[in-house]
């Protein structure tokens, strides 16, 4: 585990300040991020959303304003930061050639860690992927490829993970998939930021939520306190109709698919 301080919140935002030439994209941003939470930071395109997790990542400097990451000061000790943290992006960053085991154990020996063999195994096994990981990864399906790379991001044991829009892409079943990776993190203690456009995404695994729009942070809380920023509903009898998700689920089968994905390697 990380050596990093631990404080009472695992990230701490104040005043945060980003523009790239004329166009403010952060705009005095304020946030708190319990320890061993999912907090969810919603927004659409160009909120400001990737912008933040950069400049929390140590991978941009910010203008104004402070920010610090599992007690560490993220602009006056980036290292501190780093050893903390760990970053999955829009992409996945698995190899395609190499076997899903392959892959964790690269990783592993990349930073260092004592048997990469017993690691990777470890997290194969944690991610519903044992019997996948002796196959190239490039034959694995969407949600099974980003499972792996949530796998790859955990290896160093951080205190805090950023998940930037990590279900951009994916078919529902394959986000299912996600969303129980995502809330395996946060049963093992790990603080989970996770960015995204989907509001029922933040619904179902956020213990807090915030809405970023256009640079600030228009409201913050548990999902019982947004809704409460809302008139008073009334009820009134509709027949629930089923959605298409759920349609979909239906006829191909609830259950995750382990086998090869049906598509082409490219």
């Amino acid at each position: 585990m990380s050596t990093v301080t631990s404080t009472p919140e695992a990230i701490a935002v104040r005043g945060l300040v980003k523009s790239f030439g004329d166009v403010a994209v952060l705009r005095g941003v304020d946030l708190d991020i319990r320890a061993g939470s999912i907090f969810a930071l919603l927004g659409s395109n160009g909120a400001g959303k990737t912008t933040l997790v950069r400049i929390l990542s140590t991978l941009l400097k910010a203008d104004a304003g402070s920010a610090r990451v599992a007690g560490a000061d993220v602009a006056a000790d980036p290292g501190r930061v780093r050893e903390a943290i760990s970053l999955t992006g829009q992409f996945t960053a698995v190899d395609d050639v190499l076997t899903g085991r392959e892959n964790l154990v690269l990783v592993a020996r990349l930073r260092h860690q004592p048997d990469p063999g017993r690691i990777a195994d470890r997290l194969l096994a944690r991610f519903s992927l044992t019997d996948a990981g002796s196959r190239r990864a490039g034959t694995y399906s969407g949600g099974m490829r980003r499972r792996l790379d949530i796998a790859m991001s955990l290896i160093g044991d951080p205190a805090v993970v950023f998940l930037d829009e990590p279900t951009t892409g994916l078919d529902p079943q394959a986000r299912l998939e996600v969303w129980d990776a995502v809330r395996e993190l946060a049963a093992s203690g790990t603080t989970v930021l996770l960015t995204t456009q989907y509001l029922d995404e933040a619904e179902q695994l956020a213990d807090r939520i915030a809405i970023l729009h256009e640079g600030r942070i228009f409201a913050s809380g548990t999902l019982a306190d947004l809704k409460r920023l809302l008139p008073a509903t009334t009820v009134e009898y509709v027949e629930k109709q089923p959605t298409l998700e759920e349609i979909f689920l239906a006829v191909v089968g609830g259950s995750a698919d382990a086998g090869p994905s049906s598509e082409e390697p490219s």
